[in-house]
């Protein structure tokens, strides 16, 4: 899932627009821990939404004759088994363009062959090919300064975009501080410095005592770098960017990671000097032999001395990348609709499949709870939708995207091309998280969104109808909403919603288990399927999904957006 924690990572006062882009897309948020919070869920009435006061929820709402034989339907062993098909080995991580996530794709279009659904991709297939651009660095990268050869990764790490297979650069080391030149502040760290062909290296964060509202016009992305690029500098080096959160093994770990893109994004027309990350080690070799060390000068640039200097070390630059352009599938599958008219329009499930794959030293990226279990969930339910009789008036479409883990790039794609008439579809229901369902029974789910339009009574109602507690966005400031594949529907004027569930039972053991997992197997090689999973989460976010769905596909009218959503405009701008 691309849900990250951004403000901590803005604070650092980071110079690149690319980098702070980049960096808030890299991440984990606190936001699922908070999820299981005491605060989040101290309220057991209904949700705090827009969509109507909580005391207009009936306890008594129930569900029909129809919705509980639907949800029964529903198989925990279905869940349980295509979670633990798409994360094992043999689909190698699902990366993006490679070839793990293309014999994912053909899994997941047997699977929906198999419950019914016919081929809604592009040429009468479950596909829509999608062609992306993939970059990544090569071992024969390498930085040299004076004597010293600095480790990838280790020491330092490139930050994209990468444009060129090659880049070629030497000059000499130019230590900036904080790189700030600010009347309102009374600084210039670039005084009496020549940069015209040098290496920059500059400090991320802030001095001590600083007035912050100066501070931040003073370290705009646009400022910094066009003091940079208009002295000529030949390169940026940023020290001091990682905290003890986000430590810079963690940060190296995300950036050296390759990369993907759509290859119909065109590449920058004026090509920025390359940007690289430090550690604190590397900052010492590059200061070993000085009047002082990396460590002594932090402290005085902390205090708001001037450090800046020219450390007289020859530095080379030897950048090189594999960039190569690939395809990789959406997975559309449909179930038609019972009613003559409303069959021409479609409730749409989504799920991403894809994950990071597999890197060239053969790590692989297994995904299981983001998001091998949420393309489960949603082929469970197809299963079930399959087996109904009769089906519901709308035709219900299963879409399961690729390239998500690098910014929404499948359900864009769908979005921007789709294979539905867009104006057509009623509604978005999503499914992605970090596996909170799993630690146990469910009793408390969050609609993302619900607040946002008449998706959210319906959603509301039903988590009541089949015995959960509706809690809140705990973190509205997180602005999770926008940060998984429904928010390309919503951006196209298409009500959507994000469904999550969370156990019953002690919320501090649920706490402690979701840190650790964001700690230790967010986006790792360690998101694995665990032995103590319980399924019996899953199966319950599923049903309520599925009678969601059935519902928004059995109403005469599709859901419109609230007045007072910010999102509010017509489908597809008509």
């Amino acid at each position: 899932m691309k849900s990250i924690g951004r403000r901590k990572l803005h604070s650092r006062g980071l110079l690149s627009a690319r980098l702070s882009t980049l960096l808030s897309a890299l991440l984990p948020t606190v936001l699922f821990a908070t999820l299981l919070s005491s605060t989040a869920f101290a309220w057991q009435g209904g949700a705090a939404t827009a969509t109507k006061p909580p005391n207009t929820i009936t306890p008594a709402s129930t569900l029909t004759e129809a919705e509980r034989k639907a949800t029964g339907r529903i198989k925990l062993e279905t869940i349980r088994e295509i979670t633990t098909k798409l994360s094992s080995k043999e689909f190698e991580g699902r990366g993006t363009g490679q070839p793990g996530a293309d014999k994912a794709a053909a899994y997941i279009a047997d699977l929906f062959k198999k419950f019914g659904l016919k081929p809604a991709g592009d040429n009468g297939t479950y596909f829509q090919q999608i062609k992306f651009r993939s970059a990544e660095i090569l071992p024969e990268t390498s930085i040299k300064v004076g004597d010293v050869q600095l480790k990838h990764r280790e020491d330092y790490v490139v930050l994209p975009p990468y444009n060129s297979e090659t880049v070629d650069l030497s000059g000499g080391l130019v230590f900036v501080g904080y790189g700030v030149v600010s009347t309102d502040l009374k600084r210039d760290d670039l005084a009496g410095l020549d940069l015209k062909g040098k290496i920059v290296l500059m400090l991320g964060g802030a001095p001590d005592g600083v007035d912050a509202a100066a501070w931040k016009t003073a370290t705009s992305p646009q400022v910094r770098i066009r003091n940079f690029i208009e002295r000529g500098a030949a390169a940026l080096i940023i020290a001091n960017a990682a905290t003890p959160q986000q430590p810079f093994a963690t940060v190296a770990n995300y950036l050296s990671r390759r990369r993907v893109s759509l290859a119909s994004t065109p590449l920058p027309a004026i090509k920025a000097p390359p940007v690289f990350l430090v550690s604190d080690g590397a900052m010492e070799k590059m200061f070993a032999g000085g009047q002082s060390t990396y460590a002594q000068t932090l402290v005085k640039a902390k205090a708001g001395e001037n450090v800046s200097q020219d450390l007289n070390k020859a530095t080379t630059v030897a950048l090189r990348f594999k960039i190569s352009e690939t395809t990789s599938a959406n997975v559309v599958g449909v179930l038609e609709g019972s009613d003559a008219k409303l069959k021409e329009e479609a409730v749409v499930y989504s799920a991403h499949y894809d994950a990071y794959g597999i890197d060239g030293s053969g790590q692989i990226f297994p995904g299981a709870a983001d998001n091998a279990l949420g393309t489960a969930t949603i082929a469970a339910i197809a299963e079930a939708f399959g087996k109904t009789s009769p089906r519901p008036k709308r035709s219900i479409i299963f879409l399961a995207v690729t390239g998500e883990e690098y910014g929404l790039l499948g359900a864009e794609s769908w979005v921007k091309q789709p294979t539905w008439p867009l104006e057509k579809v009623a509604a978005d229901i999503n499914y992605d998280g970090i596996g909170t369902e799993v630690y146990g029974p469910v009793k408390r789910v969050v609609g993302f969104g619900a607040e946002h339009s008449q998706l959210g009574a319906t959603f509301e109602e039903v988590a009541v109808a089949i015995g959960t507690q509706v809690a809140p966005d705990p973190m509205p400031e997180e602005n999770a909403f926008v940060r998984s594949d429904h928010y390309a529907f919503v951006k196209a004027g298409v009500p959507a919603l994000m469904l999550m569930g969370a156990p019953e039972g002690d919320v501090a053991v649920w706490i402690k288990r979701a840190r650790q997992w964001l700690d230790t197997d967010y986006h790792s090689p360690n998101d694995t399927v665990k032995p103590d999973w319980n399924w019996n989460g899953p199966l319950k976010v599923a049903e309520l999904g599925l009678v969601v769905g059935i519902r928004v596909a059995d109403t005469e009218a599709m859901p419109s957006w609230l007045p007072t959503s910010r999102f509010n405009k017509p489908r597809a701008g008509k």
